[in-house]
């Protein structure tokens, strides 16, 4: 692979826990009475909750109760009306940009690469925040992008313009790029979007690797309720712009619960491989 001297800035990456919970706490991100929305639609009502550190938190929900609203302002790419998302006690939108992007990377939802860019060259890009004029491009960012492609599977792909990949390339290859920016923090909004079911597990693992090898804090937007029970260590439950609640995946599913997030009659078992809360909705 050859090395890069001038990557700009990024366009746009459980029941398996293997960190024990007594060492799970609250600490360094936490939304306080967060209301937000775009022009006069507000999406998120007086949000308030806590990301447990070193945990995987998975917020689910229904289409269009702010999910991702939420994400963008713990991110710090959208100013709250209301309240606030604090990192290590600081207003997000008062923590300089690149400063920030050292601390937490966000994967957008959707994200769109320059024309012609190659995989390693986009990837490449997740380093911009550690770049400045007295630290150029170094082993240590080298080193961070060979590990972000050997990850995500990219390796292969890394001299491959993004344009030609596969949708479920292309994803990955985005999560290779917010990995590469090495952050302490990870959010990922529908991180298994386009990708089969495989790939989706895939990620998933990859996402309990990285809280057992790298002490990362990972908040994901997933949609796929049983997986999210089964890897998430923590869950915030959501609707029409409020969390409905927030805990262990085994404290908190019910079919109530269910009930009053997506309006499903389901019923909840174990996971019959991890012992998780597994949904089966009842037959009509």
């Amino acid at each position: 692979m050859r090395r890069h001297t001038d990557p700009r800035a990024p366009t746009a990456p459980s029941a398996d826990a293997a960190r024990p919970a007594a060492a799970i706490h609250h600490g360094r991100l936490v939304v306080d009475a967060l209301s937000a929305g775009y022009d006069d639609r507000t999406m998120l009502d007086r949000v308030s909750l806590h990301v447990p550190d070193g945990s995987f938190t998975a917020i689910i929900g229904p289409n269009g109760c702010g999910k991702s609203t939420l994400l963008k302002a713990m991110a710090g790419h959208l100013r709250p009306t209301t309240g606030s998302v604090r990192l290590d006690g600081r207003d997000v939108t008062g923590i300089r940009p690149k400063a920030l992007a050292r601390e937490l990377a966000l994967l957008p939802q959707t994200s769109s690469a320059p024309d012609g860019i190659t995989v390693v060259d986009l990837v490449s890009r997740g380093r911009f925040p550690h770049q400045s004029l007295l630290h150029q491009w170094s082993q240590a960012d080298e080193d961070a992008v060979t590990r972000a492609l050997e990850l995500t599977g990219c390796h292969d792909l890394a001299d491959r313009p993004v344009h030609a990949l596969s949708g479920g390339q292309r994803q990955r290859v985005w999560i290779a790029m917010v990995l590469a920016q090495s952050a302490p923090i990870m959010l990922l909004d529908e991180p298994t979007t386009f990708l089969d079911i495989t790939r989706q597990l895939d990620v998933l693992r990859l996402c309990r690797q990285l809280r057992a090898e790298r002490d990362v804090t990972l908040v994901a937007v997933l949609h796929d309720l049983n997986l999210a029970f089964r890897f998430a260590t923590h869950l915030v439950v959501m609707r029409d712009g409020r969390v409905l609640a927030e805990g262990a995946p085994d404290a908190v599913v019910t079919p109530d619960l269910l009930a009053a997030a997506f309006d499903l009659d389901a019923r909840v078992l174990p996971d019959p491989e991890t012992g998780a809360p597994m949904v089966v909705p009842r037959a009509r």
